[in-house]
């Protein structure tokens, strides 16, 4: 075991919604652990933010729309090819979309599941291959405290969440063989730009109600990070098929 099992020291890390939110602010905590980085999203702009701000040196973006893809596997093989293969892979790109079940049409659903669910399916399936990951490898798919539990509107994301958690706990067993580790982290409301749109949403009043909610109030990306470093880690190298809550209390109640 090396003297520090939390470093990423020489890893290599896919980060997919690396544009904002918790995506960004897990690469800059990650490249402070001297991890490097491959930040994805669809925005360059924003990607190229992202970039400015990240710690050490060998950092890279990648334009990439999970919605318009077709073919993920090749192009995960091409970036490990040009780049090298990887250590790990943060999939925490998504959306919540919130909408009552009487408004919501099924591409609504259908966008939602696709964001949420098969974007991370075809990533598992397409970072297993030969060349593209090192073992040992690590997976983190974020998912929510929604996969436990329910909001109003929140049909499509929560049941987007469930399937994650389900899917990871899958992956972990038939992958445990292939050197790779598959988890979850499952966040509760965070303060990011998601967080504002669904204020925005239901109110100020309402929002209120969700804080308080959260025994230690809402979190900051960074206690995301933290616990997506950990399962990325040598130290969790025990880890695997499971979700970390990272919820400030709130499924205690």
């Amino acid at each position: 075991m090396q003297d520090n099992p939390f470093s990423l020291d020489g890893k290599f890390i896919m980060i997919t919604g690396a544009s904002s939110g918790i995506g960004r602010e897990v690469a800059i905590w990650l490249s402070k652990q001297g991890a490097r980085i491959l930040a994805v999203a669809r925005d360059l702009p924003r990607l190229e933010e992202t970039l400015s701000l990240l710690h050490g040196e060998g950092h890279a973006v990648e334009v990439f729309d999970f919605l318009n893809a077709n073919d993920i596997a090749g192009w995960m093989k091409r970036l490990a090819l040009t780049m090298s293969p990887f250590d790990g892979l943060v999939h925490a790109a998504g959306v919540q979309s919130p909408m009552p079940i009487r408004a919501m049409a099924l591409d609504h659903w259908e966008k939602i599941l696709a964001t949420n669910v098969t974007s991370g399916f075809c990533l598992i399936k397409s970072f297993r291959q030969k060349g593209v990951y090192r073992s040992p490898a690590s997976i983190v798919m974020l998912s929510s405290v929604m996969a436990q539990v329910a909001q109003p509107a929140l049909m499509g994301y929560c049941a987007s969440k469930g399937a994650v958690e389900s899917m990871v706990r899958a992956a972990a067993l038939e992958l445990s063989g292939e050197g790779i580790r598959v988890n979850a982290v499952a966040p509760g409301v965070v303060r990011t730009e998601m967080a504002e749109k669904l204020k925005g949403l239901v109110g100020e009043d309402s929002m209120a109600v969700i804080e308080r909610k959260h025994p230690l109030g809402l979190g900051e990306p960074l206690d995301v990070a933290y616990a997506i470093n950990y399962l990325l880690s040598p130290a969790a190298r025990w880890v695997t098929g499971t979700s970390l809550v990272v919820d400030g209390g709130y499924l205690a109640e």
